[in-house]
């Protein structure tokens, strides 16, 4: 056996969790990933003015975020887009924030009041839908035998048949060696929303189809009559699932 000798030098990888932490521990850069989980590019002018400070300051924050890894970032000419840096980044914040404890914030409008009931019902995380419709999508394909658990969610036989019969192409494992099917932790619901390439895909054709429509600059999806008809057809979802509730103050655990 090899002697180990203390003077020699060594060193290993571990995660580094509190850095992570303290990336997010600021509101201002937790806004600004919030606001990123529409899945789009962001200019630095425009991160500035969602969260209401000096575009400075916007820029160390980004800067701080980019080289933590959260983010990416492009520059075309003299301008700068800032985005998540993939589906993984996206799945951890929404993952985050389901686990945070609330806060309370105040509603000085009936707007303002609208726009959160419409951000809780249904809405994009990233590149797949989140709020209670997309809780109700999951919920529904694993009542119907559509998912599964093995040891984490799986689609079965009868999933991969019921995408083809949508005509969603194959959403099997790519060389980007994207998860096939995940779910994250539903903030607004604390309950789960597929993800994953399965969720991605589902959400493609949602939006490609009509069945929801994405609003402007905003993450908020609405379901229109046809989404309405079709979720009901092919998931039986209720209207309750479908429409936005009076009540948009999440669940208490």
């Amino acid at each position: 056996m090899k002697r180990w000798d203390a003077d020699q030098e060594s060193v290993a990888e571990t995660p580094d969790l509190a850095a992570l932490a303290a990336l997010l521990a600021d509101r201002t850069r937790a806004a600004i990933c919030m606001a990123l989980l529409d899945g789009g590019s962001w200019t630095a002018g425009e991160l500035a003015e969602y969260a209401a400070v000096a575009p400075s300051t916007t820029t160390e924050h980004l800067n701080l975020l980019v080289s933590g890894g959260l983010l990416a970032e492009e520059r075309q000419g003299r301008r700068r887009y800032v985005r998540l840096a993939g589906p993984e980044a996206a799945e951890t914040l929404e993952n985050l924030a389901g686990l945070a404890p609330y806060r309370q914030v105040p509603i000085r409008s009936l707007a303002e009041a609208n726009h959160r009931r419409a951000l809780h019902h249904a809405r994009t995380c990233y590149d797949h839908i989140a709020g209670a419709l997309g809780v109700a999508i999951v919920e529904a394909m694993a009542e119907r035998g559509l998912l599964g658990r093995d040891y984490g969610p799986v689609l079965t036989v009868a999933g991969a048949t019921w995408l083809t019969a949508l005509g969603i192409p194959d959403t099997g494992p790519s060389a980007a060696h994207r998860a096939h099917v995940r779910t994250c932790l539903d903030w607004t619901v604390r309950r789960r929303h597929l993800s994953g390439a399965v969720g991605a895909a589902l959400y493609r054709h949602a939006l490609e189809h009509g069945w929801v429509v994405k609003a402007v600059a905003t993450r908020i999806l609405t379901v229109t009559a046809a989404g309405r008809t079709a979720f009901r057809a092919q998931l039986g979802l209720p209207d309750e699932a479908l429409f936005p509730s009076l009540a948009f103050a999440p669940p208490r655990a």
